[in-house]
């Protein structure tokens, strides 16, 4: 058969040259149009992603963007003072002050955060804010605070009387030593895909317990805590900032997904980049998540402990993530 009789026949089963070779995107009707993208999916850290993950379903289910998914589903831990890890009722630091760090990225790498911040509940908004109405990506500190004042948020006592009297227990002998999977479980991090195939994502925490007074972690640094390339993936992470940012760690496992690598295998990689420059990880907890363009989704962390939340059409669990030890 000739060149251009084979062209006529996979061109009549709907098939595309892609790089030298094709892929069947329709088996009937000679359509040429691609696959359309996974459907909507929204995939976020620990239990604390449940509640956060209905808040995002709600906007992606009426399709929502996933960056008003994302913002919405997090604003649910970081109003919630029972989440101790996140916004208001969040551990304070060892001063006794509750301060928020904060980012959220976009389908055309948009993003904007916050860190050190304090007295305002939602810091995600805010970062939003940043994204959009100013030239920067990331405010801090008093600067940030000005900023959020100016857009109308209200200023607030974020320090509640449990954490408060949590703080003064730990003053009597003042010893920073994180826990793994509980003063290290500090954070929620979003990914979402909605109907029209675009990714977003979002990270917001209130730091690591009794950290120093103006301690910064990865959360809020695009890269670090959180990545989004609306090309191939998204990616977040959770447990100790210093050892993410060392990495970069998201950006590392969307990299690990572009090279053809599965969500899952890419937070792998990640997690044993991280271990092979640290001699001693017995104490150290680190954990990622990713979501790809076709809906495929993954976690994997350091030890075991870590679970992330999924919420599709089929509805919602809560997964433990494999780790490596």
């Amino acid at each position: 058969m000739s060149s251009r009789r084979k062209f006529l026949k996979l061109s009549a089963l709907g098939a595309t040259f892609l790089g030298g070779g094709f892929q069947v995107v329709k088996a009937f009707g000679g359509s040429l149009n691609t696959a359309k993208p996974g459907k909507p999916i929204v995939i976020s850290t620990w239990d604390h992603g449940i509640p956060a993950n209905a808040a995002a379903w709600e906007v992606l289910s009426k399709n929502g963007t996933a960056l008003d998914a994302v913002e919405a589903g997090v604003r649910v831990p970081e109003g919630d003072p029972k989440v101790r890890t996140v916004g208001y009722g969040g551990y304070p630091d060892r001063e006794g002050k509750v301060t928020l760090d904060a980012c959220i990225m976009d389908k055309d790498s948009n993003c904007g955060a916050v860190a050190f911040l304090q007295h305002i509940k939602h810091p995600i908004s805010v970062a939003r804010k940043v994204m959009e109405d100013t030239p920067h990506v990331m405010l801090v500190g008093q600067g940030a605070y000005e900023f959020a004042i100016s857009k109308g948020f209200k200023k607030e006592n974020l320090l509640t009387p449990e954490s408060e009297k949590d703080w003064k227990n730990w003053l009597k002998e003042s010893k920073y030593k994180p826990v793994i999977n509980i003063e290290n479980h500090d954070t929620i991090g979003m990914l979402a895909l909605d109907a029209n195939g675009d990714l977003a994502g979002a990270c917001t925490t209130s730091g690591a317990s009794y950290k120093m007074h103006g301690r910064v972690g990865d959360s809020p640094i695009i890269g670090a805590g959180l990545f989004v390339d609306n090309e191939v993936g998204a990616a977040t992470a959770t447990g100790l900032g210093e050892a993410v940012i060392r990495m970069v760690g998201s950006h590392l496992v969307v990299e690990l997904m572009r090279q053809g690598n599965s969500p899952e295998k890419a937070c792998r990689l990640a997690v044993e980049r991280i271990i092979a420059k640290h001699k001693d990880v017995k104490d150290l907890q680190v954990g990622f998540i990713a979501l790809n363009k076709q809906g495929e989704y993954g976690g994997y962390c350091i030890h075991k402990g870590f679970n992330y939340a999924v919420h599709d059409a089929k509805g919602k669990q809560l997964i433990d993530g494999k780790s490596k030890f």
